[in-house]
């Protein structure tokens, strides 16, 4: 990480990074790091929990495997053991993502958790601030993901129910379930897998199922049915691609609407690619739906003290409720200044043009696309930058600068701000005319070299390079 920083007595005031501010140490914000520094550009990683990949290792829940073949979810530039199985566990999921910033040398700063960023006008900077620092940078990347948090539903009369309530993002193992009934809210990958997981541990999952699903099977004669896909999307219209697969659900699965599990008028990939929803991969669930094993239950009306109401009118009992209601981005909390993202925070512009934003912003892990969507993000995203670092770099080399100067404009910029007593950005006042004159200079100048700053207080500064 190429950076400077200031302390004055036992606060630190601000850091200049060289390379762009990455928000995020799961799997999107590893990928473009490792590709920024393949291609010779600093980055640091700004993480809110203590460990890398932290969805998978402190929210998943224990059985949780790949969906898809390995193949398909590998990060640039280093592949799966060999010794993993086709669809690797969360354990050697995790192990990868481990050995993954460790091959690269990816060291995230890791309990920084981002509560403002902002691009800067009078610096011509991104500000980035979290509960120790203010970092101050050309480029931000938004790496937080779609799965951020938990995204929680308003369930009328929940707040009556007796038993326990609980997200998927804590659930871990059924083991503590058994001969419960327990109510699991929501039908996708994560709904499937959690009821199923709950059936084998001898309870009485039943499943909420609120709108039409598309299932499909996860193999067919050992073949991955997204590698199916993929093969026939080189070749053929995305629609009838989809026609396809639907055939192959029938003859494989048998009319899944007869078990109240309807599904939608749009074909499964184009739904994907429409709105993020993914189809969901059958790894058994279905069998014990078949079976009656896990109880397939239409929409809640309302929670009771022991139980639910459901849309058509049926009324049971439930020791426990687990909602299976996905996660969602939290980008809107965080970064202001913006309308590169929407309410919900996903990129306004759609695949494949939603990786770049405005002045120095770039977005990876939003494509609804998996891990392959972050791949091609990131390499994207890796590829920019060098551009525009290799031009600022070639400036400076024939200007005889010493690829430092950067930081000189925020440290200019700060000082006034620390100064004039204000507690948020300055205004555009006169103070932007000097801070603008400099900015063509300062922005040919920077580069990868760690140089020192200074605060604009009085008394002693500590240096740190």
């Amino acid at each position: 990480m190429g950076s400077c920083k200031i302390e004055y007595g036992s606060q630190v005031e601000w850091l200049w990074v060289h390379g762009p501010i990455i928000v995020g140490a799961g799997p999107s914000g590893l990928a473009v790091a490792a590709c920024l520094k393949e291609n010779g550009v600093p980055s640091l990683i700004l993480e809110r929990t203590d460990c890398i990949a932290s969805l998978w290792q402190q929210k998943s829940y224990d059985r949780l495997k790949l969906h898809l073949p390995k193949q398909f979810c590998e990060l640039p530039f280093l592949k799966f053991p060999e010794n993993f199985p086709k669809y690797p566990t969360k354990h050697q999921f995790i192990s990868y993502m481990e050995s993954y910033a460790k091959h690269f040398s990816i060291q995230p700063k890791f309990n920084q958790v981002v509560q403002r960023a902002e691009f800067d006008r009078v610096s011509g900077f991104w500000r980035v601030q979290t509960q120790d620092f203010l970092y101050f940078s050309r480029w931000l990347i938004v790496a937080s993901g779609e799965n951020a948090e938990p995204a929680i539903p308003e369930i009328q009369g929940i707040e009556k129910f007796q038993g326990p309530v609980m997200h998927t993002s804590v659930y871990k193992s059924g083991s503590g379930f058994k001969n419960q009934r327990v109510l699991v809210v929501g039908c996708g990958n994560s709904g499937m897998e959690v009821s199923l997981d709950l059936c084998r541990h001898k309870a009485i999952p039943h499943m909420v199922v609120r709108n039409s699903v598309h299932i499909l099977p996860r193999e067919t004669l050992g073949i991955s049915t997204f590698a199916i896909a993929m093969a026939l999307l080189k070749w053929l219209p995305l629609r009838l691609v989809d026609k396809f697969l639907l055939l192959l659900a029938n003859f494989t699965l048998g009319n899944t609407d007869k078990l109240g599990l309807r599904r939608p008028k749009t074909g499964p990939i184009e739904l994907k690619n429409a709105t993020g929803k993914t189809p969901v991969l059958d790894v058994g669930a279905l069998s014990q739906i078949k079976f009656g094993k896990i109880k397939v239950m239409e929409g809640v009306k309302e929670i009771t003290k022991n139980g639910a109401k459901f849309m058509d009118g049926q009324e049971k009992e439930f020791d426990s409720i687990i909602l299976a209601t996905g996660y969602k981005s939290n980008v809107p909390r965080w970064l202001t200044g913006t309308d590169f993202f929407t309410k919900d925070g996903m990129p306004k512009t759609p695949f494949p043009n939603s990786w770049k934003g405005e002045n120095g912003l770039y977005t990876v892990g939003f494509t609804r696309r998996g891990l392959l969507g972050t791949s091609s993000d990131a390499v994207k995203i890796a590829g920019d930058i060098s551009d525009q670092w290799m031009k600022i770099k070639g400036y400076s080399v024939r200007n005889g600068r010493d690829m430092a100067g950067g930081e000189d404009l925020v440290r200019h910029h700060f000082l006034w701000w620390s100064t004039s007593g204000s507690t948020i950005s300055p205004s555009p006042t006169s103070h932007s005319n000097v801070v603008l004159e400099q900015q063509d200079r300062v922005m040919a100048e920077d580069g990868a070299s760690d140089v020192d700053s200074e605060r604009g207080h009085g008394g002693a500064a500590k240096f740190i390079r």
